[in-house]
């Protein structure tokens, strides 16, 4: 695992996730996931371990695209667990994740839906 900075509440993960992207850290990146994480990326796919997670960043990484950073929505906390969200500066569909409080006291991506765009009616 990379000696990064942790993530010390939930809001600190969406930007040290785009910190982290955007300096081609994938092992970075990996490191903001639980073990046994899932992603729900590629899109109809999901991506599950924190291992298989950096597999698929370096990939991503190595196009070299560049992140922004987007504000986050109001966080729901309920004891460890916490929902975390963020509208794409596109203003096409949305991000969650749900994160856990880890026994140091920091927070680590468990679900992650990247993209999610709502079926049109």
């Amino acid at each position: 695992m990379s000696e990064n900075e942790k993530a010390l509440k939930p809001e600190d993960l969406t930007r040290l996730f785009v910190e982290r992207a955007n300096a081609g850290d994938a092992a970075g990146i990996a490191a903001l996931y639980e073990e046994t994480a899932v992603m729900a990326y590629p899109p109809g796919s999901v991506t599950v371990g924190r291992e298989a997670i950096r597999q698929l960043w370096e990939k991503v990484l190595a196009h070299a695209p560049k992140f922004e950073q987007e504000t986050p929505l109001p966080t729901l906390v309920s004891g460890d667990i916490a929902l975390t969200s963020t509208p794409p500066k596109d203003g096409s569909g949305a991000r969650a994740q749900v994160v856990r409080r880890q026994p140091d006291g920091t927070w680590l991506r468990l679900l992650d839906q990247p993209e999610f765009n709502p079926p049109t009616r």
